[in-house]
């Protein structure tokens, strides 16, 4: 029950408060960590026009990696037992008598559900996400200069040459992407493993993110000391993003007048992307938008479709709104399941 009360807890404070100040950010801190440790790995890597095996830096970085792991992991373990260890030594009035937070179940749920959801809350950005790429679309109603320049706070691909139609692309792709990457991953490892498991998840993505270049990134060479960093967030990420696809495949369905989508396509178009992941949410959401989404040069989603269009961004940010309810929804039941079988597990 700590867990479902945690869960809703979080995305309400999400949707009414936010994200909190940078400085008591712990995806900041992580940010913080890495690009200290990422610059003296830097120190050891070789040059961009070198062709040979790094194996150096690549170790370096999975040795930075692994610490700044399990400093978040500990962190966060701890937590979650201070959260429990305070509730557990609490005392509830309840019926007239004073009892202790084991003996009234109902309590000392609603109590450490309160303090982990508090605690779960900066690890994902639900809010911030959806106003980011609302946003977008609302600076190319002023013009396409201030739709680039806003996009640019989103993406870290060159937005100057971007047409319109290019820049909602991007804007599109990146709720499709960020909704795994900042709120469906987050809250499945969270249900899976508790707070550590979604801490441990947000480290790994924002170090991906990072750290997980092919080649040369801001002038520094990421080919070999990037790799664990990308590889250990495509282990991650795999079930949920295809989750992720899932979900908007069912918020689609949920939605009147859409009409059949050929879902059966999902696989091939998502295998377009030369990541194991993004391609499943992008692919979905252009699916089920009926719309093309490309990166110039890159690969085409759903090629042959249309353009999207100002409206599509709205029904994009709509349908990523239904997918987190329904994640919601299958979220709480998985909850129950697992209460239910382990309460069956421990009947003699």
């Amino acid at each position: 029950m700590e867990l479902a009360v945690a869960l809703l807890v979080a995305l309400g404070i999400d949707r009414w408060l936010g994200e909190p100040r940078e400085s008591l950010h712990p995806v900041v801190w992580m940010g913080n960590y890495l690009v200290c440790v990422g610059a003296w790995v830097q120190r050891h890597t070789q040059q961009a026009t070198s062709k040979d095996p790094d194996y150096k830096s690549f170790w370096l970085a999975a040795i930075a990696w692994c610490a700044g792991a399990a400093l978040v992991l500990i962190g966060a373990w701890r937590l979650e037992y201070a959260v429990l260890w305070v509730c557990d030594g609490l005392l509830f009035n309840v019926g007239g008598g004073i009892v202790p937070a084991w003996d009234s179940p109902l309590m000392h749920s609603l109590l450490a559900g309160l303090l982990l959801g508090l605690l779960l809350k900066p690890l994902l950005a639900w809010a911030l996400l959806r106003s980011s790429v609302q946003e977008v679309e609302s600076a190319l109603d002023v013009s396409l200069d201030a739709g680039r320049e806003r996009l640019r706070w989103l993406v870290s691909r060159d937005v100057n040459q971007l047409s319109e139609a290019q820049v909602r692309e991007s804007a599109i792709e990146t709720l499709a992407e960020n909704l795994n990457d900042s709120v469906i991953a987050p809250l499945f490892w969270f249900v899976l493993l508790g707070l550590p498991g979604a801490a441990f998840y947000r480290f790994a993505n924002t170090a991906d993110a990072m750290w997980g270049y092919r080649g040369v990134s801001q002038g520094h060479n990421w080919e070999w000391a990037g790799k664990w960093a990308a590889r250990s967030d495509d282990v991650l990420s795999w079930i949920p993003a295809r989750l992720t696809a899932l979900l908007l495949w069912a918020a689609s369905v949920m939605t009147p007048g859409r009409g059949p989508v050929a879902w059966g396509r999902l696989p091939a178009q998502a295998r377009r992307t030369t990541s194991p992941n993004s391609g499943w949410p992008m692919a979905a959401m252009a699916l089920a938008l009926r719309v093309c989404l490309h990166k110039p040069g890159v690969y085409a989603l759903n090629e042959g479709a249309r353009a999207p269009v100002a409206a599509d961004t709205a029904l994009a940010v709509h349908l990523a709104s239904k997918a987190l309810l329904a994640l919601i929804y299958l979220a709480l039941a998985t909850i129950v399941l697992i209460v239910i079988l382990a309460k069956q597990g421990g009947a003699p």
